[in-house]
């Protein structure tokens, strides 16, 4: 088992011991994703680009940073499995397509 249907299941599992899966559907869990990766630029609103590159060097923030990427990641596995979108292949797939809109520069 890979480590993001690893977590997806334990994410499942802990929103049906608490009963919120009336709660979930895809628009709602759209939105807490959006709220919570709001979270984590307000970390980063008022930083010079140097402040920002070294935000992981104050513990404090760090542990702040951390919390919110979480709460990110884990709205996103919700809002992928409640859509059954296979999160790896989906950025798998994006990355091909990336690479032929954006490629490598000629030298």
């Amino acid at each position: 088992m890979d480590a993001i249907t690893e977590l997806t299941g334990a994410l499942r599992e802990f929103t049906a011991e608490r009963g919120w899966e009336p709660y979930h559907s895809p628009k709602n869990l759209v939105m807490a994703l959006s709220v919570e990766a709001a979270e984590l630029v307000e970390i980063f609103q008022w930083l010079t680009p140097e402040q920002a590159a070294n935000v992981m060097a104050d513990p404090e923030t760090a542990e702040h940073v951390r919390e919110e990427v979480a709460d990110v990641f884990a709205y996103l596995l919700n809002v992928c499995d409640s859509l059954g979108v296979d999160l790896a292949q989906a950025l798998r797939d994006k990355m091909v397509k990336n690479a032929v809109k954006h490629p490598v520069p000629e030298p």
